[in-house]
Order: C-alpha cells, then structure tokens, then sequence
C-alpha cells in the first residue's frame, strides 16, 4: 500500500516531464516535504481524453492531491475515473469538488455571509427567456444585481455583460444575461446566476470583499485545489499541509 502523499499538477506544454511554471516552485516543496509528484496533461483532459492526461500518473498511486488549473466539475469527474483505472483516486471527491467549485454546491453554507442569490440550469449558448429571468430576478432584493454562471462572472465586461442596475428592468437583464451567455459560449459552467449587487470596497483577497459599511462578505467560494497561492504565501506551507497526512 503506497503511504506516500501525491499531488498531480499540470505538466509544462512545452515540457512534459515538469510541472507547468506556474506551480513549478510548489511542487518542489511537495517533494522537499517527502511528498511525491506526478504530471497530468491538462489539454488533453480539456479535450475529453482522460486516459492520455493520467497517462505519466504511477500506478498504484492511492489517494492524490490535484492542484492545478481549473476543471470543470465534469471533467474532474473523468480525470478521478481515470486514476481509479490506475490504482488510483482523487482525494476530493467528484461530488465534493463539484460543491465546492460551482454556486449551488456551496450557496446554502455561506448564505449569511454572501449577497442573495438565484440560479437555474442553462446550456452553453442558450440564454433564459425573459419570462424565466423575471422570475430569477424578482426573487432577490430590489435595486442592482449581477449576472454569472456557476463558477465565472465577465466583471471585464463590467457594463456589458455583467452588472445588471434594475433587477426590475426586464428588457435590460434579459439583454444583459444575453449577451453574457454569448461571450461565455461553450465555456458556460451549468446555468445563470442573479446576484444582489452590493456596493463594496476593492477586494483583498480573491474571495472575500469589504462592504461598504465595514462588513466583510463572501463573494466567492472554490475548491482549494484550483485556487491559486497569494503571492505572500510561503508555498512550503501548502506543501507541508498537503503531506502532512
């Protein structure tokens, strides 16, 4: 039985054999933290191919971290089916990933600390009448909201596809959460999401945001395993805790 801690990190595009640059200097200190390393290929398991991405993953491997870029909750559900042909399992569940990484999962534990929320299930491509949208909308408190799917928002589109200033305003959330859904088009993650719009201070951290009025909320959840290091952090810390067994 294999006792020693792996975590998967996407391989180098230009360089299989190592990990990509951006997670180069933690999976160094995974493996001066006694932890083993293994490569997946992360275009690939984009792509659908999940055997060729696990391809360099040693058999036998067990339980295993995955800490790279972002999966989509289907996929990781695939790159976890994958391993297991291997000997091999993700320690995050695919279930638990998926309440982690998408709003829905995680809406109802935060629900005091997050602005009010509202979803339905949508395909890549295909907006929500306005009758439906109305609905969504009438739901929230009045005044400002935002559009997003379940894991993304396009706040650089701020004003065209993003805020929403009159939930009240039918033709302009429709034309809003429109226009998001075609500038998102296939990378869509499972439906529209309106959210109260609260006027806040710049965010400190990329899941937290200081209202106005001094109260920190919680703007964003994600499954630790695609969320990135703030630059401050010692990545020795993760990879001690990832390793600590």
């Amino acid at each position: 039985m294999n006792t020693t801690t792996t975590v998967l990190y996407c391989h180098d595009p230009l360089h299989d054999r190592r990990a990509d640059s951006h997670f180069a200097a933690e999976a160094r200190q995974v493996r001066a933290a006694g932890g083993a390393v293994a490569l997946v290929d992360h275009d690939a398991l984009l792509a659908g191919d999940a055997e060729r991405a696990v391809a360099r993953v040693p058999a036998g491997a067990g339980a295993v971290w995955y800490r790279g870029w972002m999966v989509p909750a289907e996929r990781y559900a695939a790159l976890d089916a994958a391993l297991r042909g291997r000997g091999a399992r993700l320690a995050v569940t695919p279930q638990d990933y998926r309440r982690a990484h998408e709003l829905p999962g995680w809406y109802e534990t935060f629900a005091a600390l997050t602005p009010a929320s509202r979803w339905l299930p949508a395909a890549p491509g295909e907006a929500p009448d306005g009758e439906r949208l109305a609905a969504l909308a009438a739901a929230l408190p009045a005044g400002a909201g935002i559009v997003k799917d379940y894991v993304k928002s396009r706040k650089h589109e701020w004003r065209e596809a993003c805020h929403l200033p009159d939930l009240a305003d039918r033709p302009a959330v429709h034309r809003v959460v429109s226009r998001f859904v075609e500038l998102q088009d296939e990378f869509l993650a499972g439906g529209i999401v309106l959210r109260a719009f609260e006027r806040g201070c710049r965010f400190v951290t990329t899941d937290l945001a200081l209202r106005e009025d001094g109260v920190w909320r919680v703007v964003e959840v994600g499954d630790g395993q695609v969320s990135d290091l703030h630059p401050a952090v010692d990545p020795a810390v993760l990879a001690g805790l990832l390793t600590a067994g």
